[in-house]
């Protein structure tokens, strides 16, 4: 792979770059645009039309038209999991592109792209194109004293979704929300973060080749205090799904009471990574390293508290220390690169501060420490000891590549610390010994925990979070109890 766009890529930025509504590409109604940027560079990347309230109202309009009439009601779920899985097929066929757009646009290194974002969004895809058919209810045998009655139940689609997605995923959280909320019929409108619109406008051109009716996905880029915002405020959207940090989730609740719609969060998370005095460290080590570095930390997921126990806290500190020294920073294009910059200068500012905060409180670095100079916004991979709980390192998720370091005796002494945190995300354990492990993860207060591995999704496995870490799971069975209502019907016989 060049360091240099490729054509293909050139070609789509040269384009106007404007919103998918009813079907149609068009540009803002306020007529403005705003700029995305190269994090490896600060440079801009593209102009993409600024949608907002007006544009969203006129968004929802042709997704509740979409819902109520034309073709896609009509469809068979046969028909819509076949659209499913020809976008899946279109996705892989444009592999190279998509993960050269993400890479551009979000900073991730092009190779990671390649084999984890792009193809897990079209394992995906294909995954829900399967659960199209398999959306059923149930017969239901009533006590009702007297006469007979059949009673049935219909999984019905909730009706028009709106979804805002994070900018650290872009292609594959659409990929995560879109998926389900078509397999069950719904229409939608979709907000991009402002940050890292490029992937979604390219994946709207793949779903109209795909042949979905026009209005059944609506894509409006623009910023959450307006776009986002009006989204989840309106009054004829069923149902809002976000990915993205607790604050705004937050926000979206309020703002989404107005006609009480269903909402579905996947916020953030400081997560424990627990490695016991039995552990293998030949894979704890390169997990724990994996867990806090992979995608530059900014990973609601990421293992950003790492608890070892005291016999090994240095050997394991320093196989932390020792990989993150060698991870090599650079452009997300350039082949050599093992982690990219992060997204933004606001996302540099907010990790700097972070930063600037553990030394002032006393933390030291064994491990990075700095942000890089020169153009992007580049950060060191970071290896932070000497910490305690009140510290902001390690009370507040960071986003981005530092991990704090502590030490523990006993597995009952650090699983009320592990626990102690308003979110509840993930958790990881690696032990030899299966039995402590089931045990820590039955009591830790997390959506998903990871046994001696770290960061394995599956489209099959739910995901979500406990406490301040969201409302509801996405993938798997479960997400369907999101994107569908539950409707009992009676008749005596």
């Amino acid at each position: 792979m060049s360091t240099q766009m490729s054509p293909k890529v050139h070609s789509f930025l040269s384009k106007p770059l404007q919103l998918l509504i009813g079907g149609e590409w068009v540009g803002s109604a306020s007529g403005k645009q705003f700029e995305t940027f190269n994090p490896a560079t600060g440079a801009v990347l593209a102009r993409v039309a600024e949608g907002d309230k007006a544009d969203i109202d006129q968004a929802v309009k042709a997704a509740r038209r979409a819902f109520e009439s034309g073709p896609w009601p009509r469809l068979s779920p046969s028909e819509r999991g076949r659209m499913l899985w020809k976008l899946a097929d279109l996705l892989e066929q444009h592999l190279d592109e998509l993960a050269e757009l993400e890479s551009l646009d979000n900073g991730k290194p092009y190779a990671v792209a390649r084999v984890a974002d792009v193809p897990l969004s079209v394992d995906n895809f294909r995954y829900m194109a399967g659960w199209a058919t398999k959306i059923e209810g149930s017969t239901i045998p009533v006590s009702v004293p007297g006469d007979a009655y059949l009673a049935y139940t219909l999984r019905e689609p909730v009706g028009v979704v709106g979804q805002v997605i994070p900018w650290n995923f872009p292609l594959l959280m659409a990929a995560w929300k879109l998926g389900p909320a078509l397999a069950a019929g719904c229409t939608v409108v979709m907000k991009p973060a402002e940050q890292t619109p490029l992937s979604i406008l390219r994946l709207g051109e793949l779903i109209q080749e795909a042949g979905f009716p026009p209005g059944v996905v609506n894509i409006v880029p623009g910023f959450g205090e307006t776009a986002g915002a009006a989204l989840a405020a309106h009054p004829d959207v069923d149902k809002i799904a976000f990915t993205g940090s607790t604050e705004v989730g937050k926000l979206i609740v309020r703002a989404s009471a107005g006609n009480l719609k269903k909402v579905s969060l996947e916020l953030g998370g400081k997560s424990p990574n627990i490695v016991l005095a039995d552990a293998d460290l030949e894979t704890a080590i390169p997990g724990s390293a994996n867990a806090i570095f992979f995608n530059h930390g900014q990973c609601c997921t990421a293992g950003s508290r790492l608890y070892v126990h005291e016999s090994l806290f240095d050997k394991v500190v320093a196989g932390v220390a020792d990989a993150a020294k060698k991870i090599r920073v650079g452009p997300g294009l350039d082949p050599a690169t093992h982690m990219g910059p992060l997204v933004s200068q606001e996302q540099l500012d907010r990790v700097s501060g972070f930063l600037e905060s553990g030394e002032r409180e006393g933390a030291r670095a064994v491990a990075g420490g700095k942000k890089l100079g020169g153009p992007g916004y580049f950060v060191q991979p970071t290896v932070l000891v000497d910490v305690k709980p009140e510290m902001k390192v390690v009370r507040e998720e960071i986003f981005g590549p530092v991990v704090t370091a502590i030490p523990f005796r006993d597995p009952q002494e650090v699983l009320p610390t592990a626990n102690n945190s308003v979110y509840g995300l993930a958790a990881a354990v690696w032990t030899r010994d299966i039995s402590k492990a089931h045990l820590l993860a039955g009591k830790l207060k997390a959506g998903t925990v990871w046994i001696n591995c770290y960061n394995v999704f599956d489209a099959a496995l739910p995901f979500g979070g406990y406490k301040q870490s969201g409302w509801g799971r996405e993938m798997g069975r479960a997400v369907f109890e999101l994107y569908t209502e539950t409707k009992s019907v009676c008749t005596r016989l």
